[in-house]
């Protein structure tokens, strides 16, 4: 039987930033990931996500010695277990309204980022114009504006915070290097310790970058032949996320084969993993020599593709075209194992085709955006809003914190969604998820409203199933064979099936 559902809801959008995310509740609502992966006797971090009326009362029932909760503010700090294992926990949160309970897996082990990382990144909107006092406003902005609250946890500073060789800017000129050979920041950096405090006293997490290069892409100083002095600074100063960007690194690499390629990552990740400090490895060095097939090995998350902000539009927005190759590689990914297709670029966002432009707003449309932040959601891919985060407006937020699209990205069973077809007309993904549950994205690629649909042949559920529209949060009518729905110019439906 052929049940055509929600054809009303799911057609084009009669407003161009029509937002679809409800509202959260009042009563308190447990958001973000449902485990969490450190490594024994390393600082432990974590920030409670959840919306609702403040104030807000939280518990931990079972909390592993060594850690302790602050009932005010819902963070979790302390030294992990040292004795590696599963530890089960249920997290509580209470206000006048109501009150919500959520189990939480702490593995201690080996593995970091048990789910995509999410956070923020400055580089697509600020360049080279960065400063310590950028990034306390980017933490800052990361609470009031409840992004923290669905599980956004990293500010990550990209590119240009080092000296940078032969700069005239008194700023950014000077010794590279200090007496010891650790890496210097530049003038706009003053205390990078007390940068990481500040971000850490609101329970979120720091992230930087360098390359493994002589230079980085923007000319600073890299970390050639200071790879191990270099990540014991960063350590020392306390960061949680380090992406490592090939660069220039081509100058100095000795060649093109797999093991060229594979050098300076298995030497950072090595020399990451020995520290007494969990750092996440972002592998960036744009999908060369299949590093799907090995990342795995050396860090947590790494691109397949070119930057996305220098992608060019063709008949589709260049985020398409970045999800097509990425979504070829979902049989590498997994827990602690993430193919990552460069960031969220939404909002207001800079140029990166001319980085002196002031930022402006996205062409995106609505449901292009809506599409993109499905897409990212099914992949599994790390959720790094690159826009400006000082300036979010509701419609942007709508598409950044849907606590149903971001359950089905930080799913624990650790599924990229397969291709079930695609086309120059259409793509359909179908992501399996821990509670047996699948999530399909039924995206239109044509320039008129069309109708897809997707079988349950496509999905291995069988019988009556119920579908959920994840966007709108919202329970749509049982089918025995299959759905059909039609989906406007460049946009999708997000779909949510269970087997009755």
């Amino acid at each position: 039987m052929k049940l055509a559902v929600g054809l009303t809801a799911l057609l084009c959008l009669a407003h161009a930033q029509e937002i679809l995310t409800p509202k959260p509740d009042p009563q308190p609502k447990i958001n973000g990931p449902r485990v969490y992966g450190c490594r024994p006797g390393h600082p432990f971090l974590y920030r409670i996500p959840v919306t609702g009326i403040r104030p807000i009362k939280f518990r931990v029932h079972a909390l592993p010695g060594g850690l302790s909760l602050d009932p005010e503010t819902g963070i979790i700090r302390g030294t992990a277990p040292s004795r590696p294992g599963e530890y089960k926990v249920t997290l509580i949160a209470a206000n006048a309204r109501g009150k919500d309970e959520r189990p939480f897996k702490i593995v201690v082990g080996d593995t970091l980022a048990l789910t995509p990382p999410m956070g923020w990144n400055h580089w697509y909107t600020f360049y080279d114009r960065v400063s310590d006092q950028l990034f306390r406003s980017a933490a800052d902005a990361m609470i009031s504006s409840g992004m923290a609250d669905f599980g956004y946890q990293y500010v990550n500073i990209d590119d240009c915070w080092m000296m940078k060789p032969g700069s005239t800017d008194p700023m950014l000129s000077g010794s590279t290097r200090d007496g010891s050979g650790a890496i210097k920041p530049n003038g706009r950096f003053p205390d990078m310790k007390a940068l990481t405090a500040y971000i850490h006293e609101k329970g979120l997490k720091a992230g930087l970058y360098t390359s493994p290069g002589p230079l980085t892409c923007a000319r600073y100083e890299g970390s050639y032949q200071h790879e191990e002095i270099d990540a014991r600074t960063f350590a020392a100063w306390e960061f949680d996320f380090l992406k490592y960007d090939w660069c220039s690194y081509t100058k100095v690499a000795g060649g093109e084969t797999l093991a060229d390629r594979k050098r300076p990552y298995e030497k950072m990740g090595a020399i990451l993993k020995a520290l007494d400090r969990d750092i996440v490895l972002n592998l960036c060095q744009y999908g060369m020599s299949e590093v799907w097939k090995w990342g795995g090995a050396t860090g947590q998350c790494w691109r397949t593709t070119g930057d996305l902000g220098l992608e060019k539009d063709s008949r589709l927005p260049g985020f398409y075209s970045i999800a097509f190759k990425n979504a070829q590689h979902w049989e590498f990914a997994g827990p602690g194992r993430w193919n990552d297709p460069d960031y969220m670029l939404i909002g207001v966002i800079g140029n990166a085709h001319s980085i002196s432009d002031p930022p402006k707003r996205t062409s995106l449309t609505a449901d292009e955006q809506y599409s993109y932040m499905s897409l990212w959601s099914l992949m599994a891919a790390p959720l790094f809003f690159s826009g400006d985060i000082t300036k979010l407006d509701d419609f942007t937020l709508n598409v950044l914190c849907n606590a149903e699209v971001i359950d089905v990205n930080q799913d624990p069973l650790g599924k990229q969604a397969s291709i079930v077809r695609q086309s120059d007309d259409e793509l359909v993904l179908s992501k399996p998820l821990e509670d047996g549950s699948v999530a399909v994205g039924l995206f239109n690629l044509t320039e008129a409203a069309r109708t897809l649909s997707i079988s349950w042949s496509d999905t291995g559920l069988r019988g009556n199933v119920t579908a959920r529209d994840v966007w709108r949060q919202k329970n749509l009518a049982p089918s025995r064979d299959m759905y059909s729905v039609q989906v406007p110019r460049h946009g999708v439906a997000f779909l949510r099936l269970m087997a009755q």
